[in-house]
């Protein structure tokens, strides 16, 4: 099954990472402006989403948390539309109702976006049955971070995949902190796919800065889920370089730390790593960095220009 956004030219990787950043940007910009509400970024781990989700199926589904932004642009979403939902403006992707927190689209495959930690491990095996139930070839992804992995939803969720034989693709993004904690004051063990070996399920540690090596991992962990129709737990190692929600002065941050990982910028790693090989010239680096600019601002004016929700629609498609 041929994946929904095939990774054939690596610049096209390069250019999903700028989108992701430019979008968080903005978004971190416009927030500091007061023209849009603060929300958690996921800048510094554009590589962990971007080797995931491009090693996808048209067909499979996705489940994901606060930090979607780079799951949702590298699925295929109109930024114009991501920012006018962030703006609870009417042509979001959610009529301007969930703001960036809660987004779905149905037509990505993006079953929703839940704010409330380790919800999606909750539902992620509904929809994995749902799907194994109706025969659908498609998989699930659940995204999560290393904070949802200490709660009992993680536990949970993996018990009853395990149980079930359900074809879902656990991926842990471990960007070293819980909020304002940091991972080591809250985990017993160094890796969260460590404890996929209890419930019998096969996991993988990646470095999920370098976007080669997580697209290489996500490929063989989907197939594998897509052949056993089981579960596979992948754990891409990154670091959110920005704080838990806009704005935020990550005071409780260790520098030295923030310095160590700001210097393995996943976006940088791999423009050098193909300007050295001959992938890319300095000429077509720049050109990307352009096309992405004038995407964003492209989509700022969207999203500007487009008008709030009437006041007779706040309860239209709350209920079904």
């Amino acid at each position: 099954m041929k994946p929904s956004h095939p990774a054939s030219d690596p610049r096209q990787l390069l250019e999903q990472m700028l989108l992701i950043r430019a979008y968080e940007e903005a978004i971190v910009s416009g927030s500091a402006a007061g023209k849009m509400p603060g929300t958690c970024t996921s800048v510094g781990q554009e590589a962990a989403a971007v080797g995931v989700v491009n090693a996808l199926a048209a067909d499979d589904l996705i489940l994901t948390n606060h930090r979607s932004a780079g799951h949702l642009l590298t699925r295929g979403a109109d930024p114009g539309r991501l920012l006018a939902e962030v703006m609870g403006r009417r042509d979001g992707y959610c009529k301007g109702r969930s703001g960036s927190l809660h987004i779905s689209a149905k037509e990505l495959g993006v079953v929703l976006t839940s704010t409330i930690v380790g919800a999606e491990l909750s539902l992620a095996p509904g929809v994995a049955l749902s799907q194994t139930m109706l025969g659908r070839p498609g998989i699930v992804v659940c995204f999560f971070g290393d904070g949802a992995a200490c709660e009992g939803s993680f536990h949970e969720s993996l018990n009853l995949a395990a149980l079930w034989n359900l074809p879902i693709l656990y991926v842990c993004e471990n960007n070293q902190w819980q909020a304002f904690v940091h991972r080591r004051e809250a985990m017993s063990r160094e890796h969260v796919a460590d404890w996929a070996a209890a419930y019998g399920i096969p996991a993988r540690t990646v470095d999920g800065n370098d976007v080669f090596a997580a697209l290489a991992a996500a490929q063989a962990a989907a197939a594998e889920v897509r052949d056993s129709r089981r579960p596979y737990l992948l754990e891409t190692c990154t670091y959110r370089t920005r704080g838990h929600l806009e704005p935020d002065d990550q005071g409780y941050v260790d520098q030295a730390e923030l310095a160590a990982w700001l210097a393995r910028d996943p976006i940088a790693a791999c423009r050098d790593r193909l300007l050295a090989d001959g992938s890319l010239t300095p000429a077509q680096a720049a050109a990307l960095s352009d096309r992405v600019s004038t995407r964003i601002a492209v989509a700022q004016a969207f999203a500007e220009a487009s008008p709030f929700p009437a006041a007779e629609e706040l309860c239209r498609d709350v209920y079904a």
